[in-house]
This record gives structure tokens, C-alpha cells and sequence, in this order.
């Protein structure tokens, strides 16, 4: 039995016939959307947060040293690599969105979430790699909901990045238990 209260699901052809046009838009529809240069700027300061976890992942790996230091250095290493496959994702989806990534170097650590760390000590740079990883899983947490379904292909993204950044949390928490 059909409920006549409700409304049928169906597609607006509007936006169909919308997307026929304007093809030198490239593949991102034109939106009117108001959250647009939000979600540009959020996605600028995860690139910033992205990036200053290169860098950081990048000194940790290069300066390990110690006992367990070539396992957790080979660590940093294939996290500073997903790391970049984070950014280079986030810097293509700023521009989808019509934006520009922001690469500068002199505002980096202000938009970062995460902090940079110099530490030598491997106890340390494993704990720094933590918090920060905690920091952006917190970060990306708020930024799905903040989202929610003002722009779907992005809160996938971000939730696929998620993903990662809790899997790297979880290793660098079994390399603190270790590490003691």
C-alpha cells in the first residue's frame, strides 16, 4: 500500500539540465552554496595541518635514533607518505571547490592544527606524532559534522583521511607502549 503523506523520491531535473551546461566549469558543478569558501578554508588549514605532519614526520624519521629507532624511523617514514597523499588529495579538492590551496610556507604552523616538533628524543617524537595525530582526528571528527550534507564529496574525504589518521594513531600508541 502506497502512504500518499509522503513524497517520492526523485531526481531534480533542474540540476540535470544545469549540469549539461558550463562544461568549462570542469567537473564540479557550479554551487551556489554558502558554506563553499568555508569548507575551501577549512580544507586549507588541514592542508596547513597536513603538511607541518610532513615536515615533523619527515626530521623524526631522518633523526631517530636509538634501540628501536630503525623500525619507528621506517614509521615516520610511510606516515609523512600518507601524509602527503592526505594533502595532495585536500590541495585537489580546494581546487574542485573553485579555490586555492595555500602552500605558503611563512603561514603554515599559524593554520596548522598540529604542532611542529624538534625533539630528539624517540620517546618524545613518538608522543608529539600522538598528539598530533589526535589533534587531527579530533579536527576532521568536527569537520564531518561541521559538513554533515552541505558537500558529500568532501565529508568523504575527509571521513577516507579519518580513517587513516586513526590507524596511524593506533600504531604510534602500540610504539609508546613499547618505547617505554
Amino acid at each position: 500500500m502506497l502512504d500518499k503523506s509522503r513524497t517520492p523520491l526523485a531526481l531534480d531535473t533542474k540540476r540535470l539540465d544545469a549540469a549539461k551546461k558550463s562544461l568549462e566549469e570542469g567537473a564540479v558543478l557550479p554551487d551556489d552554496s554558502p558554506y563553499r569558501e568555508d569548507i575551501i578554508r577549512l580544507l586549507n588549514d588541514s592542508l596547513a595541518t597536513e603538511l607541518v605532519c610532513i615536515l615533523r614526520y619527515k626530521r623524526h624519521h631522518f633523526t631517530a635514533t636509538g634501540l628501536e629507532s630503525p623500525a619507528i624511523a621506517e614509521e615516520f617514514l610511510v606516515h609523512a607518505q600518507e601524509e602527503q597523499a592526505h594533502a595532495d588529495r585536500i590541495a585537489t579538492r580546494i581546487v574542485q571547490l573553485g579555490g586555492e590551496p595555500d602552500f605558503n610556507p611563512d603561514s603554515l604552523t599559524g593554520r596548522s592544527h598540529a604542532d611542529y616538533n624538534d625533539d630528539m628524543d624517540l620517546h618524545a617524537m613518538i608522543r608529539a606524532n600522538l598528539v598530533a595525530e589526535r589533534v587531527a582526528i579530533e579536527a576532521y571528527t568536527q569537520m564531518i559534522d561541521l559538513i554533515g550534507d552541505k558537500d558529500h564529496t568532501t565529508r568523504r574525504l575527509i571521513e577516507q583521511i579519518l580513517e587513516q589518521e586513526q590507524e596511524h594513531a593506533d600504531e604510534l600508541s602500540d610504539w609508546m607502549k613499547k618505547a617505554r
